[in-house]
């Protein structure tokens, strides 16, 4: 056996943003999440706690955090921190630890006009979806920006991928 004992699957996504308030509005409001809880703050002046378990700089504070569901199962754990060494460049996809997070939706037409109509919020769509070819045949998929600048995908594939139907074509 490879990989971690008992792993069953992603439990959250973690997400540092520079105004909760705001993120509040993405993830109810464009997103469609359901607002579970917050924590916080959290802070340890006197040790080196926060960098231990956390990375961060010793004095940092995380001031809150808010925790989201999203279509019943995804769970979002979006921090506001305040922490001296703070960068607030938002990593590019071709970046040492690029990321965006991909949100899968029935209709891409109807889930691209709701975006597009919810640009006086910061929502940014980058082009127009674009239809996968080989193993992800099947697939529609567009990049956005929330306000802070993080990159999310819409992804659909309502009748599956071509793997899916013939994975053994994709050895």
């Amino acid at each position: 056996m490879t990989g971690i004992p008992g792993v069953t699957g992603v439990d959250h996504i973690g997400i540092t943003v520079p105004n909760l308030a705001e993120a509040d509005d993405f993830f109810i409001n464009v997103l469609g999440c359901e607002y579970m809880y917050k924590l916080g703050p959290f802070e340890h002046p006197d040790t080196d706690w926060m960098t231990e378990h956390l990375n961060v700089h010793p004095r940092a504070v995380m001031r809150e955090l808010h925790f989201y569901r999203l279509g019943g199962k995804a769970i979002f754990e979006v921090f506001e921190y305040i922490a001296p060494d703070s960068n607030d460049v938002v990593p590019k996809n071709s970046d040492i630890g690029g990321h965006h997070v991909a949100i899968y939706v029935e209709d891409m037409d109807a889930a691209l006009a709701h975006l597009h109509s919810l640009k006086d919020k910061g929502i940014v769509v980058l082009g127009e979806p674009t239809s996968s070819k080989g193993a992800s045949e099947g697939q529609r998929w567009v990049y956005f920006l929330s306000p802070w600048g993080m990159q999310f995908e819409l992804v659909s594939y309502p009748n599956g991928k071509a793997f899916d139907h013939n994975p053994e074509r994709f050895d």
